[in-house]
């Protein structure tokens, strides 16, 4: 295992957690955002959580305190040109990655890592734009990262069997188990679980059940945690969307990937979900009214 410096570009929702557990399993990280607000954002809800720990006892206060000290936030790029693996978390928009992965070819060292948290777009796609797709991998955590145990680590064609193996040995480092995924839509969870939120919703087009009938259903019939329609709203109307129309762009003859009319009409009525205050279900903050 070489990976002791670890660079994770956005401390967003998903950023903030990737760069908690590196530097909690005894990495050191440089966190980058691009204003400062976000950066005091980011860093103040890593404290937050690493506080929350603290209070169920499940972290000492100076295991806390030298986790939070291993963390470092910048504004510039450049700051994580040394380190031995950069994890991008940013905006799901194929362009806007490719010009930061791009960038990221120039100023990282030869031997970097280059990760990518999307849950959507091919890994090999953002590889290619940075100049060295052997050093380019997936690394796909879940939301809350601190405490989802699942990392997908996605091996593209063009991925060197070293590099696969030390990511997946990060993620084992970062108290996460790894499965190994290829390089296609969706990945593993997502390739099976974004196709059954749509089918959810064409379920309702057609008139078989209601939102509130499937939830249920899915509930209290197989125990899941939450039903599709509950899911989407957390995940976002517009996330979901997002991703169906850029799989069905790729794969047009796939109906598993067809966005469902219900959707389009939610996300064009402005109802997103969770984050909105309304999607499927009516939303107060976290928890539905």
């Amino acid at each position: 295992m070489t990976i002791q410096k670890v660079g994770v570009i956005g401390c967003g929702l998903m950023g903030h957690g990737i760069a908690q557990i590196a530097a909690a399993s005894g990495h050191d990280v440089v966190v980058r955002e691009t204003e400062q607000g976000a950066l005091d954002k980011g860093l103040g809800r890593i404290r937050k959580s690493l506080a929350k720990l603290v209070e169920k006892e499940k972290l000492t206060q100076d295991v806390a305190d030298g986790a939070f000290g291993r963390i470092t936030g910048t504004l510039d790029l450049a700051d994580l040109a040394d380190c031995d693996l950069v994890v991008e978390a940013i905006i799901e928009d194929l362009g806007i990655k490719n010009t930061l992965y791009a960038e990221l070819g120039r100023i990282c060292k030869p031997a970097t890592i280059l990760a990518s948290n999307t849950s959507s777009f091919r890994v090999g796609d953002m590889g290619a734009a940075s100049g060295r797709p052997e050093r380019m991998v997936g690394l796909h955590f879940f939301n809350p990262v601190q405490l989802m145990k699942l990392v997908e680590v996605v091996k593209t064609d063009k991925t060197s069997d070293e590099v696969f193996a030390e990511a997946k040995a990060f993620g084992e480092a970062v108290g996460k188990v790894p499965v190994s995924a290829s390089d296609t839509p969706g990945f593993v969870v997502n390739r099976l679980l974004v196709p059954y939120m749509a089918e959810a919703m064409r379920m309702v087009e057609r008139g078989d059940a209601t939102v509130e009938d499937v939830d249920a259903g899915m509930t209290l019939g197989c125990g899941y945690p939450m039903g599709p329609f509950t899911l989407t709203d957390y995940v976002g109307l517009d996330t979901t969307l997002s991703i169906l129309e850029g799989w069905h762009a790729e794969d047009p003859s796939n109906p598993l990937f067809v966005p469902p009319a219900l959707l389009k009409q939610k996300v064009a009525e402005g109802k997103l979900g969770r984050k909105s205050g309304e999607g499927f279900y009516d939303w107060q903050g976290d928890k539905r009214a």
